[in-house]
């Protein structure tokens, strides 16, 4: 069995990890929460992506967002999506298999190394990447460089500094979510940055979306969000197990009548290449 990557953050290296398939389920169960739909789908829009485009998506995962350029790029578009988990990108290939629209290739590839002449593409995306990155601006340079004159390079992500959920214990929620966020991320304000990162990469007509995920019900991805962060806060040793799950059984009533609310800020940045 392969060793467990080192690094706190999983998506580091997907298939170091002990159970890659189960990230790529947590992809879909993701791109499936209406929430995030909606947060992708605007995004894509504000880009925009236009029928006959040919789009690169930097870090495609299962390709959920591929499979939405797809349909907007047409038959007479395409895409193609990178990712460097061999394993990831397997499960991307068997979901694009029946996807109408333009055609789909994937590649196993680092973003801050991508196989493509200059000025290959119309538009060059990252969405929910650059949180995970080692060096953002080198990626970023590589997605600009790879686009031809005029054409965009676009960037979203999640802000980890601006996430709130209702639970009795304020101070404790606020503890865990700062904390666990800090070991995992070199930078857990990920979303804000983006326009300063396409800035400093030489992209112009910088615009800025700002998008906000919402849930009042505890859909299935929140509740596996939240208990990620209460295991992370015992292995870190920010609280114990007891602890951890006290926090964790305190949403039990808020959202059995009605009161529990957790949203978390995306951002969406876009430039032109000069």
């Amino acid at each position: 069995m392969t060793a467990p990557s080192l690094h706190p953050d999983p998506w580091r290296d997907v298939d170091a990890q002990p159970d890659p398939v189960q990230l790529a389920t947590s992809l879909e169960l993701r791109a499936r929460t209406a929430s995030h739909a909606r947060l992708r789908r605007r995004f894509l829009r504000f880009v925009p992506i236009r029928p006959g485009d040919v789009v690169l998506e930097v870090g495609c995962g299962t390709g959920a967002v591929t499979r939405d350029l797809a349909a907007l790029v047409g038959r007479r578009g395409s895409v193609v999506g990178v990712d460097p988990s061999r394993v990831i990108l397997g499960e991307a290939r068997k979901l694009s298999r029946s996807v109408g629209g333009g055609r789909i290739t994937l590649r196993q590839a680092d973003g801050a190394h991508l196989p493509f002449a200059d000025g290959r593409f119309d538009v060059a995306l990252a969405i929910t990447v650059i949180l995970h990155v080692a060096d953002p601006l080198r990626v970023v340079r590589e997605m600009a460089r790879v686009v031809r004159r005029g054409g965009g390079v676009g960037l979203q992500d999640q802000d980890f500094g601006l996430v709130a959920v209702t639970h009795p214990d304020r101070a404790l929620t606020e503890l865990i979510l700062k904390e666990v966020a800090s070991r995992i991320y070199a930078e857990p304000y990920s979303g804000r940055r983006l326009p300063g990162l396409l800035r400093d990469a030489g992209l112009e007509r910088v615009r800025l979306l700002t998008d906000v995920y919402q849930d009042t019900t505890l859909e299935p991805w929140t509740k596996t969000f939240l208990e990620r962060r209460a295991e992370h806060a015992v292995k870190f040793g920010i609280v114990d197990a007891s602890t951890a799950q006290r926090w964790l059984d305190g949403f039990t009533g808020l959202v059995a009548r009605g009161a529990f609310v957790l949203t978390m800020n995306y951002y969406g940045a876009v430039g032109v290449t000069p």
